[in-house]
C-alpha cells in the first residue's frame, strides 16, 4: 500500500506509514516504536485508512494551537467587561431599560433599516397587448 500523506503540525506534508488492523493487533508494541519515531501510523482495514496513531508530542502540538488557554479568556472577559462598564455602555442599558413600547419600536425599526439588504427592482412587464 503507498504512504499516506497529512499536514503535520508544523505545517509540513509528511509521508506516514500505513499498517493493516490485524498487524498493529498483532505487533502493537512495535508499531508504538515506529510511531514514535515517525509521529503517526494510519491503521488500514481492507487497504482503506480507518485510524491514525499518533505519537503524544505530535498530538500535543496539534491541540495546542487550536486551544484557547484561560488566560486568553479571563483577558477577553475582562477587556468586555471594562466596555460594558464605561459611563456611555451604562447610559445606553438605562436609557433601553426606561424606552416606552413606541421608543423601543422606532429604535428596532431603525436598526432594521441599517442592516436591511438592498431592494432589487423588478423590471415591468410590457402590458399583454403589446406582447402578442
Amino acid at each position: 500500500m503507498p504512504k499516506l500523506t497529512f499536514r503535520n503540525s508544523h505545517g509540513q506534508l509528511v509521508d506516514i506509514s500505513a499498517v493493516a488492523a490485524t498487524k498493529a493487533k498483532n505487533e502493537f508494541g512495535a508499531i508504538l516504536e515506529q510511531t514514535i519515531h515517525s509521529g503517526a501510523v494510519a491503521i488500514t482495514r481492507h487497504d482503506t485508512p480507518k485510524a491514525v496513531l499518533l505519537s503524544f508530542a505530535e498530538f500535543e502540538s496539534l491541540v495546542k494551537d487550536r486551544s484557547r488557554s484561560l488566560d486568553d479568556l479571563n483577558t477577553e472577559f475582562d477587556g468586555l467587561l471594562a466596555r460594558m462598564q464605561t459611563p456611555h455602555a451604562r447610559k445606553g442599558v438605562e436609557a433601553a431599560f426606561n424606552a416606552s413600547p413606541i421608543e423601543l419600536g422606532r429604535a428596532a425599526v431603525k436598526a432594521a433599516q441599517k442592516h436591511r439588504a438592498p431592494v432589487r427592482k423588478r423590471a415591468r412587464r410590457a402590458p399583454v397587448a403589446a406582447r402578442a
